[in-house]
């Protein structure tokens, strides 16, 4: 049965689809842009690809599990304006999972320790910015005290995690991207259009979700 705000999910379901096997492209692919749907299957990243970690931090709120969206700003280098989650480009020397820990305290001050990591989800190849970047999921059992960095952050978007599972959440509109039209599924959040990457990352852990409670 997929859960509905009456049946909220629990950590326990979250833990149980996490160690599942990964769905991978198959599930990325069902929030991709048309356009991009070819080269996602087709291209290998390159040797050198610049990498990233980025989080879905998962926390209870209101009796719910909630996680936290960012709408970045308008001066940061790349994806201005856009619905993301935490994350950033790894250092030299760190571990993606600790990229991903240091740039959701970077941008939130929020900052965990690895022990809230729950699972990781299967990388995924971004063509325009060239980051190969690595999902992690991770847990704290309170409400984060979240205090955005402003320079990065222009709103937080806390979204209940059933949310993604309401079919009516997810749209699909023709969009003008580089001169061409081409169709765009998107998460309709709080009157925020989530897409690109980001979809596609929250795509697989919806697929994941849903196998583990059917």
């Amino acid at each position: 049965m997929v859960k509905t705000s009456a049946h909220p999910f629990t950590i326990a379901d979250v833990r149980r689809a996490l160690a599942r096997p990964l769905p991978g492209l198959s599930a990325q692919l069902r929030m991709a842009p048309m356009y991009r749907i070819e080269a996602l299957r087709d291209r290998t990243p390159p040797a050198l690809t610049k990498e990233a970690g980025v989080l879905i931090l998962l926390y209870d709120r209101d009796g719910q599990l909630t996680f936290a969206l960012t709408r970045r700003t308008d001066t940061v280098e790349s994806h201005k304006g856009q619905i993301s989650l935490p994350g950033g480009a790894r250092e030299p020397g760190e571990s993606l999972q600790t990229t991903a820990l240091r740039e959701t305290c970077e941008e939130l001050r929020v900052c965990l320790d690895d022990w809230a990591i729950l699972g990781a989800l299967t990388p995924l190849y971004i063509p325009p910015s060239g980051f190969l970047i690595s999902p992690f999921v991770a847990y704290t059992p309170t409400h984060p005290a979240f205090d955005p960095d402003p320079a990065e952050v222009a709103e937080l978007i806390e979204t209940p995690l059933t949310l993604l599972l309401d079919p009516a959440t997810v749209v699909q509109q023709e969009w003008d991207l580089r001169g061409t039209p081409t169709m765009v599924p998107f998460f309709h959040i709080y009157g925020h259009k989530v897409w690109g990457a980001t979809a596609m990352v929250l795509s697989e852990l919806v697929t994941l979700l849903r196998e583990a409670a059917s």
